[in-house]
């Protein structure tokens, strides 16, 4: 696009430098990050969606610029992608990173995100009880109760072990020393220890939360990437567009915008299209 000098887009950041300008321009109520140079009077405008001088702006602004693809390109690939096999496809994204050393322990993630519109799969839930008040709560609610008196017998159990992974779980918080130390080797590496309900009047608040939030884990010790599941392919194409945002801008939060190298989205059975 070609705008005279003073008639270029009212912009929402400016970053002056000796021979260019990298700006924010506002269109249509978005931000979208332009780079342009000035010649003979004339502002040449290129599209750069990732804003080299005002990054931290972009993310907090508009979601990392939607990553450096609109969301109309984003739309279009789920489409072509979307109900290409005969199961029910999960959209994944993978984060790599540059410059972060995950040799070093306090370098590694393990960031916990609520994805504003769910995973997509209702899941099943279950808690660790004993208490009358939490049992009784928990019928009122559909939660499967897991006795909490049996915690040994559980752990003795590698079928029952097995069948824990298949659900999102809660527990009594008084359970919690015994959960861990009888089961924590078991579900701790896997990500799946129960979230302590604290009142039991919160049990069906806390069961709808545990549904939407996912696990961002480093794996590896040289591994410079994460993945996680962002939804399904049944989803709505713009309600898993607000949770790949909401992923990234967690991420770039914790880690630092200029550490990101790339993000990528897929299907489970698809090829993968770069985002950033």
């Amino acid at each position: 696009m070609l705008y005279k000098a003073g008639n270029a887009p009212p912009l929402s950041t400016t970053y002056w430098q000796p021979t260019y300008l990298n700006v924010c321009v506002k269109i249509d109520g978005k931000l979208h990050t332009r780079y342009h140079r000035r010649r003979k009077g004339i502002y040449v405008f290129m599209a750069k969606h990732i804003c080299f001088f005002s990054r931290n702006h972009c993310i907090l602004q508009e979601g990392f610029g939607m990553l450096g693809k609109d969301y109309g390109e984003f739309e279009k690939f789920l489409s072509e992608n979307r109900n290409a096999r005969k199961f029910e496809q999960s959209v994944e994204l993978a984060i790599n990173f540059k410059e972060i050393d995950f040799s070093k322990a306090a370098n590694r993630l393990n960031l916990g995100v609520s994805l504003p519109n769910g995973t997509g799969r209702g899941g099943r839930l279950a808690i660790f009880a004993s208490d009358r008040n939490y049992l009784e709560a928990a019928s009122k609610n559909g939660i499967e109760v897991l006795d909490g008196n049996s915690l040994a017998s559980i752990a003795d159990d590698k079928e029952r072990l097995k069948q824990l992974l298949d659900y999102s779980l809660l527990a009594q918080p008084s359970l919690m020393p015994g959960i861990a130390k009888a089961l924590g080797s078991f579900l701790g590496p896997r990500n799946k220890m129960p979230k302590p309900v604290m009142n039991v009047q919160d049990m069906a608040r806390a069961g709808g939360e545990l549904g939407s939030k996912i696990t961002i884990r480093s794996k590896g010790r040289m591994l410079p990437t994460v993945h996680c599941v962002v939804g399904t392919e049944k989803m709505d194409a713009g309600k898993l567009y607000d949770n790949i945002k909401e992923v990234v801008e967690q991420v770039a939060k914790t880690v630092g915008v200029g550490r990101i190298r790339s993000v990528y989205v897929k299907l489970t059975m698809s090829k993968p299209l770069r985002l950033v």
